[in-house]
């Protein structure tokens, strides 16, 4: 894929905060038009990951592409929206007044502060002062601040958390929103269900390095977690075919994803049934056990670090 083509793009990125290797050899290629979420337990170096994107802190070794700029010490990128996990706002200000001092900032006019206003169901509030906001009503605010210059690269920390299903909704709508529009968006959270439908790859940090990197199906194929099959009668149908015997385990068929066409395939061919259900490895169940092989290889002194090849989409 083209550089052009690239939002972010990092090679060997390193960095290191006195004793702590807090970033270590990350590599990562996001194209324009795709979803990141950045995953990894507290302290894994997400939030120093994203302050090296958005310029805020030059890593010790390595490259670092952003829309095409390379960055150096003291450069940071432009056309760059960002929703930090904890926003403050000056609370003596109205949001609309809020959203007008970041339109000057960034040379934006106000009527597009009143389309955002709008836009984020923000004009009933938009004469009341901020410190009387609740907080989904500030990450509103905070993202319509992220968006105001129509950002090509969009980074958001937490931005969910707190926020009731209707909220969380509503802001992953305007997400996709975005990404139609070619605005690549990194999103770090942990709130792992609420991601999984919107990534297109994710990046699994683990003690400053890249345990896991890809698409989900590669993520997915990766792993060594199993497919269960679940269907009713099943104790019935272990009888009449003892070929199922060996995949059976706590009332269900487990077995690798490998295996699961041709387990399937015998289903539908020799026992004529359809009506089961596959229960695939979700985004959650690899997070986990990423993690819980990373505090192994640690506890045996081993190094743990597995990194998919991302094939962008379209390639």
């Amino acid at each position: 894929m083209s550089v052009n083509n690239l939002a972010v793009q990092l090679e060997g990125v390193g960095h290191q905060f006195a004793e702590l290797r807090a970033l270590n050899q990350i590599n990562l290629s996001l194209p324009r038009g795709m979803t990141m979420a950045l995953l990894g337990h507290n302290g894994a170096g997400k939030s120093t990951l994203i302050k090296v994107i958005l310029g805020l802190l030059t890593p010790d070794s390595g490259r670092v592409d952003v829309l095409g700029q390379r960055l150096t010490s003291g450069k940071k990128p432009s056309n760059v929206g960002y929703l930090p996990e904890n926003i403050h706002f000056y609370d003596k200000l109205t949001g609309a007044e809020i959203l007008r001092y970041f339109a000057a900032l960034k040379g934006e006019s106000h009527q597009r502060v009143a389309q955002l206003i709008e836009e984020f169901g923000l004009g009933y509030a938009q004469h009341k002062l901020v410190k009387g906001y609740s907080k989904g009503m500030k990450q509103r605010l905070g993202f319509a601040q992220a968006i105001l210059a129509s950002p090509q690269l969009l980074l958001l920390d937490e931005p969910t958390v707190g926020l009731d299903p209707q909220a969380s909704s509503f802001l992953y709508q305007k997400v996709a929103q975005l990404k139609r529009q070619g605005c690549a968006v990194i999103i770090c959270t942990h709130e792992l269900n609420l991601v999984e439908s919107q990534l297109d790859v994710a990046m699994m940090l683990g003690r400053g390095q890249c345990l896991a990197y890809g698409t989900f199906a590669e993520l997915a194929k990766a792993s060594p977690l199993q497919v269960k099959i679940a269907l009713d009668g099943l104790a019935a149908l272990l009888v009449t075919h003892p070929y199922l015997q060996a995949f059976y385990r706590q009332g269900a068929l487990h077995c690798a994803q490998s295996e699961q066409p041709a387990l399937v395939r015998y289903l539908t061919t020799k026992c004529q049934r359809f009506d089961f259900t596959l229960h695939l490895p979700g985004l959650a169940e690899i997070y986990h056990h990423n993690m819980a092989q990373m505090q192994h290889c640690s506890e045996q002194g081993l190094g743990f670090v597995t990194e998919p090849v991302l094939q962008p989409m379209g390639v």
